[in-house]
């Protein structure tokens, strides 16, 4: 039973709400989304990378950079090179220097198959720093 209270004039009430069925409600709602946005993701369940963002290698620094054009044509530095003489490269690069920056780019047009071939070959030579290379819009 709610009380009367009298405030002010004799026969004027002050209205008052109770709360703790409002709180127990909006308690209720939190746990049920917290139990069942989760369900509703559907797809494998995986761990995301953790990386940091360092200051991608400019054109100044000793970055080298992997192209591959619409043609599935692949470039070192500008120089055209085959898949097999990229690793070889790359591998010489990694002994020189373990801390060497690669940058690839791919063009747009390409399969998403044929860009990977080229990460493939950097993570295989053990790149340590490696960007892929896009536009920002």
């Amino acid at each position: 039973m709610s009380r009367r209270r009298h405030h002010g004039r004799l026969g004027q009430q002050k209205a008052e709400i109770n709360m703790n069925s409002l709180i127990d409600l909006t308690f209720l709602l939190l746990v049920t989304f917290m139990l069942t946005i989760p369900a509703l993701e559907q797809g494998i369940s995986i761990m995301l990378p953790k990386a940091r963002t360092d200051k991608l290698p400019t054109k100044d620094s000793k970055a080298n950079t992997v192209s591959v054009d619409a043609q599935n044509q692949i470039y070192f530095n500008k120089d055209p090179v085959t898949i097999e003489q990229l690793e070889s490269i790359l591998s010489s690069k990694v002994a020189e220097d373990p801390d060497v920056p690669v940058l690839v780019r791919g063009d747009e047009r390409l399969s998403y198959g044929n860009v990977m071939d080229v990460v493939k070959i950097v993570y295989k030579c053990k790149v340590h720093k490696m960007a892929l290379v896009t536009e920002e819009k």
